[in-house]
């Protein structure tokens, strides 16, 4: 008697298996908490363990013979970000044609002007 073999999953459908993001990043994203670094940490661990970190950093782009599959993880990893912000959020980023990349640097760049701001803030106060 044989036992069937299981095989696991491509590694390119291997993010598709994700459906309720916030099991895997339990916090949202919002500009009135300063939670950005944590999030952060938690969305860019989760996506290398998925294969789609190049969806963020801009290390995967699309070549002719992927170009479909690419805008699918592509927009797999848009949708775990739209999942993991505040409505608040949500509203600033969402563009179209937008990429995940594009999304990644938005928040990347309101977070870290923010951070200075509140940095300078501060600093105002104690003086």
């Amino acid at each position: 008697m044989s036992i069937p073999s299981s095989s696991a999953a491509p590694s390119t459908d291997k993010p598709y298996g994700i459906s309720q993001i916030r099991g895997y990043i339990p916090i949202q994203l919002d500009l009135t908490k300063l939670n950005y670094d944590v999030w952060r940490e938690l969305f860019e661990t989760h996506c290398t363990s998925f294969g789609v970190i190049g969806h963020l950093d801009g290390t995967s782009s699309p070549s002719p013979d992927d170009e479909k599959a690419w805008k699918e993880r592509d927009g797999l990893v848009k949708m775990w970000i739209y999942g993991t912000v505040s409505e608040q959020l949500l509203d600033t980023i969402l563009k179209a044609k937008s990429t995940a990349q594009d999304l990644w640097t938005t928040l990347e760049d309101l977070f870290r002007d923010n951070k200075e701001a509140q940095s300078l803030q501060y600093d105002n106060e104690l003086r």
